[in-house]
Parts: C-alpha cells; structure tokens; sequence
C-alpha cells in the first residue's frame, strides 16, 4: 500500500460553505479519504487533512487550491494566522510504501502545474526547498500576502503576483505529531521545566546564584535540551484539572514517542511528579505506535514477532493514551482511517468463515481457502517461535517470528484477492458478445482476468516456499515441547501449496496457446516440487525428536 498525507491550510475559517466546497472538490477525487476538517474562526484559517495513493492525493491537492483561488479573494481576507494565499501552505508527508523522494517529486510536479495552469506565485518550501533560505515557512511567508507585490525573490513557478489568490507554499515534510504529557500536578511551572529539559531550544542557563547568564548583547545563554525536533510547552488544561507537558515531534522517527514519554517520566520524578499518561492531538502514523509496542516488548524481555494488534495494544498500555480520553487505534492511526488493518475474511470469525465456504457461492472458493490454510502455516511458525524467544533469547527467532507475522498477513490479503480476481473474472463473462468488436473485447477482458486468477495462486505457491523456510527453522531450533506445532505448520503450507497448484492449473486450460501460460506452469511445476521436497524433510526432522 502507498500512501501520502496532504494537509492544505485555506484562507477561510467562517463561511462555511466555501470550507464546504473545497472538502467537496478533495472528495471527488477517486481513492483519496478526507479524514479532517478544522476551521478556526479567529485565525480565519481551516486546515484539512486527507490521504490517498499519491496520483490521487496529488489531483485532490490541485482541486484544492483551484477551488480556494476560485471561491477566496485575499484582497478581503483577514485573520490572525500568518498567511499568504487562498490556499496558505499544502504539504505532502509520506506514510506507507512512499519516500520523501517521491512526495518532493510530487510537490514540485504540483507548483508548475498550479502555476502554469492557474496563474498562482508557488514557493517550495520544507524539503521541496530549491535554496536552504526556503526551506523553513517562517521565511517563505515573510511579509505575507501583503508583502508580495514588493517581494524581490521570485517564486519558483507562476506570475509574481496574483492579487486575488495570493500566493502558495508547496512542500513536503516528515509527519508531525502533536502529542501531551499529563502530570500529577496542576502546576504549570513544573511542567514547563520539564518542557524546557527536553525540547531543543532548551531552557536559559543559571548561574549558581540561581539568576540567568547572559550574553554580551543581554540575550540569554541557552542549555540545549535532550531531543533534537522536538518542542515543547508546559501548560494547565482546565478541562483535565491537571498539567500537561505540549510537544510537537517534527521527525518522529529521529525523536520517538516512546523516547519523550520516557525521558518526560525521567524528568517528572527529578521534580517529585508522576505521569499518568498521554494523549495524541489529531492523528498518529502507524509506524510510531508500532515502534512504541516493539521498545515495551523488549524493555518487558518479551519477543517483537508478535501480531500487529498486540503491538498496539502495548503502546496504548504503555504510553497511557486513554488517560484522559480513549485511544481508539482505528480512529487515531491515520493508516487506519484509509484501510482497517484487518477486513475480508481476515475480519470474519473462524466458524462465518467456515460456514461461508459451505455455502452454493462459489466464492470464497479453494484458492482463497490454500491462502487461509497457509497463513495458519506461518501462524504456527510465529507461535513456535515466540514461544522459544524466553528460553533461548536467540535473536533469529525474533527475526522469523517477525518475518511468519509479516506472511501470515500477506497470506490473509491473498484471500480476499483470490475472490477479487474470480468475480473479475466472472464479470469478463458477462461482457455484451453482440457484435464482432464486442466479441473480441469481451475475450481480451477474458484472458486478462483468467491469467490474474492464475496470479493470485501462484503468488501464494511461491510463498508457502517461505513459509516452510519459517516452519523448518521452528523445527530445527524451537523449543522441542512445541517441534510437532512446526509439523502442523509445514504440513499446511504443503496442503496451501498442492491447493493453490490445483488453482493455477485450472486457470491455465484456458490460455493453453499463450506464451505466458507456459512461464506460469513453468513456475507452478518448479514450486510444488520445493514444497514437497522440504516438506518431507520437516516432517521426518519432527518424526525423528518426537
């Protein structure tokens, strides 16, 4: 899965039926889900924030700014908030299976399109940056929309000026996390030193006699604080009847949650305070609470190779995130909001899923059963593994236990796939066969669906050699009281394997005459044959310590 964030800021914060319009033209947009709208009446200003594949979320950004120049004249625009254009600032930030490569490509892509086709002054900023003096927005924004007619530098794409629409900041930036530290206390003070121990710009030095040193020019000499992209504020929220320490995390995957809450629980017992927990502030990337679940397994001597979900779970635990308010993972992970971590059949109970094999449809049919009957394999190979972890501390079993995690997910997704690709086919079918050209349309649809139901088998044959690669290692150097759950993990990865072969073949009768069929069978032939041949040498490894 690819995925992009985008967080457009518009000039508009009260009428909303202009913040309505431009949620309307990033809704359009096929693929993309628009997961915030915030306005703020005093700074006049909304801030949206949607994801999707990037060509899509790309398109939606461009609509954005479109609408906004179209629906926001600047010349009338008042606001608390700094800003410059009808659409202020459009950052992309890369989530899943995306680099900031790619999200600068795309910002850069997206201001020659908006100035060429729009007529609007863009200037790349954050990581887009074409000069180090643009990469921080402080400096791109100077002066603001009033300043622009007089601005000496010119943008990187569009007109100088464009009186009605202002000016755009086009860039792209790591995730930026708006996180809280709930204390014990309702002093502001004491969370603020705290803030001051660990954010960058630290905190002024003091002398012995407890005043502030200065520089030669009276400015304050500064202690850095522990955590580089990190700042942070110490505040009372009434609501809470407590104190919080504020941080916002610029690179959290330099600074990490669970190193600041760490370092905050630090500091809070150096001043005689307790943390109680922790609340994350709009939305969090996948990768920062999996990484919190990995650091309190380990610091607890427990295995990482566990299911994602326990991960979670354990930096929800850990991290207190329902402290002050509950921390609904699906809500909160913004990879979530786009694609539940588990759905299809993957999300049924074993007995529906069962009970839905035995009904007349003929889906989900055999191939999506050998995918299911090989994500057990790999379940197995995770659960022997995780199992020996305590008592060996080899670190090969985190890895494989890890890797049959990551397989046994994979296997899942082939399941719903399978399906996908036999109601594709189906579809092909039903095409219209009147006429000649649709005949020949009708066929082509055929063949292209027939080999993507060849597909999907396939992949999963090839992919029960890995599994058995897991299951021989459980076997081999897992915990002898668990050797036979190895057993039953490459024995189901032959049953996924003879099963997906069976679907290959079926499928391929149809394409005899194709080149590619051949490749396919080719392929099909030489993985059975490695399930066997390392199937058997499990099976007798097992027989041979019972």
């Amino acid at each position: 899965m690819r995925l992009v964030e985008c967080v457009p800021n518009i000039s508009e914060g009260r009428d909303r039926a202009i913040i309505d319009r431009v949620a309307e033209a990033i809704g359009s947009v096929e693929g993309v889900k628009l997961l915030d709208v915030d306005p703020g009446e005093a700074t006049n200003r909304t801030v949206l924030t949607f994801v999707g594949p990037p060509d899509a979320v790309e398109e939606a950004a461009f609509r954005t700014i479109a609408t906004a120049a179209e629906l926001i004249d600047m010349r009338h625009h008042h606001g608390e908030h700094p800003r410059m254009g009808a659409t202020d600032v459009c950052p992309f930030v890369p989530l899943e299976g995306v680099s900031m490569a790619d999200c600068v490509e795309m910002a850069r892509r997206l201001g020659r399109r908006v100035g060429e086709e729009l007529g609007i002054p863009v200037y790349l900023y954050g990581e887009a940056a074409t000069s180090d003096d643009r990469r921080l927005l402080a400096n791109v924004r100077k002066g603001e929309y009033e300043g622009l007619a007089d601005r000496e530098d010119p943008p990187d794409f569009g007109p100088p000026f464009n009186p009605k629409a202002g000016a755009t900041a086009i860039g792209a930036r790591t995730f930026l996390i708006a996180y809280n530290v709930n204390l014990n206390t309702k002093d502001r003070r004491l969370a603020n030193q705290i803030a001051g121990a660990l954010r960058e710009s630290g905190r002024p030095k003091r002398g012995p006699d407890g005043k502030i040193l200065r520089n030669p020019d009276g400015s304050a000499i500064r202690e850095p604080g522990r955590f580089k992209h990190l700042a942070g504020v110490g505040w009372y929220i009434e609501e809470y009847g407590r104190a919080q320490v504020s941080y916002n995390l610029t690179n959290p995957e330099s600074t990490t949650l669970h190193d600041v809450f760490d370092a905050t629980c630090e500091e809070a017992e150096k001043l005689g305070l307790r943390v109680t927990g922790s609340e994350i502030v709009g939305l969090v990337p996948r990768f920062a609470i999996l990484a919190a679940g990995d650091h309190y397994l380990a610091r607890q001597g427990q295995t990482t190779g566990v299911p994602e979900r326990e991960k979670v779970e354990m930096a929800v635990l850990s991290l207190g995130l329902d402290d002050v308010a509950p921390f609904d993972p699906l809500e909160k992970i913004i990879e979530y909001r786009f694609q539940p971590p588990v759905r299809g059949f993957g999300a049924m109970r074993l007995a529906d899923f069962v009970d839905r094999v035995a009904t007349l449809s003929p889906t989900p049919g055999g191939g999506s059963v050998a995918a299911t009957v090989g994500a057990l394999s790999a379940a197995l190979a995770a659960m022997v593994t995780g199992l020996t972890w305590p008592k060996t501390r080899d670190e090969a079993m985190v890895e494989v236990g890890s890797r049959a995690q990551d397989l046994k997910a994979w296997f899942l997704d082939a399941a719903d796939r399978d399906t996908a690709a036999f109601e594709a086919l189906m579809n092909a079918y039903r095409l219209p066969k009147a006429t000649e050209d649709e005949r020949q349309a009708r066929q082509e649809a055929i063949d292209a669906a027939t080999f993507g139901a060849a597909r999907v088998p396939l992949e999963v044959l090839e992919r029960c050699v890995e599994a058995l690669d897991l299951c021989e290692v459980a076997a081999t150097d897992g915990i002898e009281t668990a050797v036979t759950d190895a057993g039953v993990g490459a024995a189901c990865a032959l049953a996924a394997a003879e099963g997906a072969s069976l679907n290959v073949r079926i499928n391929l009768t149809a394409l005899a005459e194709d080149p590619q069929a051949a490749e396919f069978d080719r392929r099909r032939s030489d993985a059975l044959l490695e399930c066997r041949t390392r199937a058997e040498r499990i099976l007798d490894l097992v027989s041979g310590k019972i």
